[in-house]
């Protein structure tokens, strides 16, 4: 799914559940999904059905963090409790994710809003879809998360005078958040773990074709559907598109710029841990310390005109508790019943991975699938790099790959990212779709790329 960072893919590359079409990898995990009845996932649909629901019905109520944090610990808390009666570690390794997880999120989320663009940035089609693209790059180089949380304020700001954002937001998520992580194992998750698998750093560039297709074309899309309703903004001057990008003229500059240095250094400690196998605690010391330096060395001011504030991390932070505990049953079936899903081929693998990674955490589910496909290949599962050596290995694990990491942009929880870009939206003013009409985006955006990519590449 989504919710996962690239550290907490470090620590599940080691426990990750193999599928029993594994046998012979057979780990604990395993065994667990095997003996757990199908209802246990029960509170995960409920925690799913609450993010979508409340706001709708409850709104007053789901507005306030408190009572999103009292949900997911009545779900989860239970739910934790009894897995660990089964077995204890899975629920320990759980719980760790969850604090890596926020670690990355958090430390880029403060690193992030220590920077500000000034200038002229009018949210006009030709420039917000240049953002959109300049994030696509990025994606690849710092993570989607990375690239998310400098770019959103700045994007908001373009669009402040705009009365119709969340469209522009929703293609952010597409394009920056998820579709622009595919090309470097720093983009997403999965790649990541592939990574720590022995998948060479540079292999995923033979995703470039499909990087090109899908981010080209919601780009173009998403310049077609902002042109249209920029021309229907009722501006000071109606008839008049030019005015939006002319008016108040400041030269563009950037302030807290020491701030991509830390940036810079979270990428790198993440690179490092995973390459060389850091002891536990170097690389969250390593996290924690940059965010630190750049709380401490950035004006107070700065972060001032960001708007910056502890709302948006913190909802995350209690949505996605409750989702990691009654996550837990669901990735234990399917891990220990994954072979009996009857997938054989590249496409059947890509929407396998990507339609579980739009609402389960893609990097278990990318392992998942990785294993079957090393099982159908004779291949080891711990090292993927026997997988790729036949061109029959290399398609299915880029199909997973491709699943794992475009399906995310499916649903709000798909990634990591998208909910926090969700909150920041928010808590800026712009009225965002619910759980629901999001997906009523994806599914009209993206479900027909996809269905493109499959009879392009994948068949």
């Amino acid at each position: 799914m989504l919710v996962c960072a690239v550290p907490s893919a470090l620590l599940a590359a080691g426990a990750a559940l193999l599928p029993a079409a594994a046998a012979a990898e057979t780990v604990p995990g395993a065994l667990l999904g095997d003996r757990l009845p199908l209802w246990s996932v029960g509170p995960f649909a409920v925690m799913l059905l609450a993010i979508a629901v409340m706001p709708l019905v409850a709104e007053r109520f789901w507005e306030h963090n408190r009572n999103k944090a009292v949900l997911s610990l009545v779900l989860g808390v239970p739910v934790a409790a009894w897995i660990a009666t089964y077995d204890p570690h899975t629920v320990g390794h759980t719980l760790v994710e969850y604090l890596e997880f926020m670690l990355l999120l958090g430390s880029l989320f403060v690193i992030a809003g220590g920077v500000v663009v000034r200038g002229t940035l009018a949210g006009t089609p030709g420039l917000n879809t240049g953002l959109l693209a300049m994030g696509a790059v990025l994606a690849s180089l710092v993570g989607t998360t990375g690239a998310s949380m400098l770019l959103i304020r700045p994007l908001l700001r373009a669009n402040s005078v705009r009365r119709r954002v969340a469209h522009v937001v929703v293609f952010f998520i597409f394009v920056v958040s998820n579709g622009g992580g595919l090309l470097t194992p720093l983009g997403d998750p999965p790649l990541f773990l592939g990574f720590l698998r022995k998948v060479p750093f540079l292999w995923t560039l033979r995703l470039l074709p499909e990087w090109l297709l899908v981010n080209g074309a919601l780009l173009a899309i998403f310049y077609v559907v902002d042109s249209t309703l920029f021309r229907r903004e009722d501006l000071a001057t109606p008839g008049d598109l030019d005015e939006l990008a002319v008016a108040h003229q400041v030269p563009l500059s950037i302030a807290g710029k020491r701030n991509f240095l830390y940036l810079a250094g979270v990428v790198g400690v993440l690179l490092v841990a995973g390459t060389y196998g850091l002891p536990f605690g170097v690389q969250e010391g390593g996290m924690l310390l940059m965010a630190g330096l750049s709380w401490f060395t950035t004006r107070r001011e700065l972060r001032g005109e960001n708007r910056f504030t502890w709302g948006p991390i913190v909802e995350v932070a209690v949505v996605f508790v409750g989702i990691f505990c009654t996550m837990i049953p669901a990735l234990a079936i399917l891990n220990a019943r994954g072979g009996a899903l009857g997938i054989g081929e590249p496409w059947q693998f890509f929407w396998a991975a990507g339609l579980l990674s739009s609402f389960l955490d893609n990097a278990p589910t990318y392992l998942t699938f990785a294993a079957a496909a090393s099982a159908i290949q004779g291949t080891d599962a711990g090292n993927l790099a026997t997988l790729i050596v036949t061109e029959r290995g290399a398609s299915l694990l880029a199909a997973i790959s491709l699943g794992s990491v475009l399906m995310g942009a499916n649903t709000y929880i798909g990634n990591g990212p998208n909910f926090m870009v969700k909150a920041i939206a928010e808590q800026s003013g712009v009225e965002m779709p619910g759980f629901f009409g999001y997906m009523a985006w994806s599914g009209a955006v993206l479900l027909p790329l996809f269905v493109v990519v499959t009879f392009l590449f994948l068949r």
